[in-house]
């Protein structure tokens, strides 16, 4: 698997923000919103396993903590041609929580295990687990390695780990984001105690020096807000990891223009696509002003077919 991806990121990474991202990296990893193993069995299936073609590798976080269910859900992620399956072990929200997966789940690291069982058992193609440090006071580096090494006994090779704890109590996703101290360094001490087991690491990764200290220390690293914010960014990274020319902002913007035209008329909304190319000239001249334009909500309801070609023409070519 790729050593950058993109984390799941709920209400962000939707198929549209995945092929904006994939014309940006041709080589990251890109992985889904979070999709709960209840909304493939009984929701709109077919919607939530859309991906398109040039999204590969792409991986699919599921969320669960009913065995069977989550077997049925990775069967039918497999199906889709997903290459990666993810258990979401790491979501600190009050809704997760009631559900009792995400982030409580690192509490029943046999469970878990259970969980990754089933479905691995169910395809054959890689399922692997996002986590955190830990969760409120249980969070010493003790239990942290029990419960890796618990789900890698049960066969588990990949853990993706959120390089803060979740507090369960009293903040909101938002908050678990930033409020509880990042510690990349225990990711390392997990790395060293497990070198067999393939380590990434997430969390604040914002700038090239980052990424490369990080490279050094575990097997990946996934990038979240920043690629989103910033998706050249991705492209500055993988340049600089692979002796490469980045993607140039103007060749990706006329890709994700065609991309837009096709689905306004197949009757995607235009907000829907929009709004995740925000970031794209982010710090140039006449970015401010393009923003502005592809925030205009008359045009956006009417799905203008011209407004992004409107909002190109405020930023500088010579500048970008």
């Amino acid at each position: 698997m790729a050593k950058v991806s993109v984390a799941p990121m709920m209400a962000w990474t939707d198929r549209h923000c995945r092929y904006l991202l994939r014309l940006c990296a041709p080589d990251v990893c890109l992985f889904t919103e979070m999709v709960t193993s209840g909304a493939l069995l009984y929701g709109p299936r077919q919607r939530l396993l859309r991906f398109d073609p040039s999204e590969h590798p792409v991986a699919i976080q599921l969320g669960g903590s009913e065995p069977e269910d989550l077997a049925a859900a990775a069967r039918m992620a497999a199906e889709a041609g997903f290459d990666e399956i993810n258990l979401n072990v790491g979501c600190p929200s009050a809704r997760v929580q009631r559900g009792r997966f995400g982030a409580c789940l690192m509490r029943e690291p046999q469970l878990v295990a259970e969980l990754f069982t089933h479905m691995q058992e169910a395809v054959d193609i890689d399922v692997s687990i996002k986590c955190r440090l830990g969760v409120d006071d249980d969070d010493s580096q003790a239990l942290l390695q029990n419960f890796v090494g618990s789900v890698a006994d049960a066969g588990c090779q990949r853990f993706y780990i959120h390089a803060r704890k979740a507090i369960l109590g009293g903040l909101s996703p938002a908050q678990n984001r930033s409020v509880p101290p990042l510690q990349p360094e225990r990711v390392y001490a997990l790395k060293r105690h497990f070198p067999h087991l393939d380590i990434h690491l997430n969390g604040e990764i914002r700038d090239l020096a980052t990424a490369q200290t990080h490279l050094t220390r575990v097997d990946g690293i996934m990038i979240g807000r920043e690629a989103y914010h910033r998706p050249l960014f991705l492209s500055e990274l993988m340049a600089s990891l692979h002796q490469r020319p980045a993607t140039d902002v103007w060749t990706v913007m006329a890709a994700y223009q065609e991309y837009i035209d096709r689905e306004l008329a197949s009757g995607t909304r235009l907000h829907d696509m929009t709004r995740h190319c925000l970031g794209m000239f982010s710090g140039l001249p006449g970015a401010r002003r393009f923003r502005q334009l592809l925030s205009d909500s008359e045009r956006l309801k009417a799905n203008d077919p011209q407004l992004v070609s409107a909002a190109l023409a405020c930023v500088s070519r010579r500048a970008a």
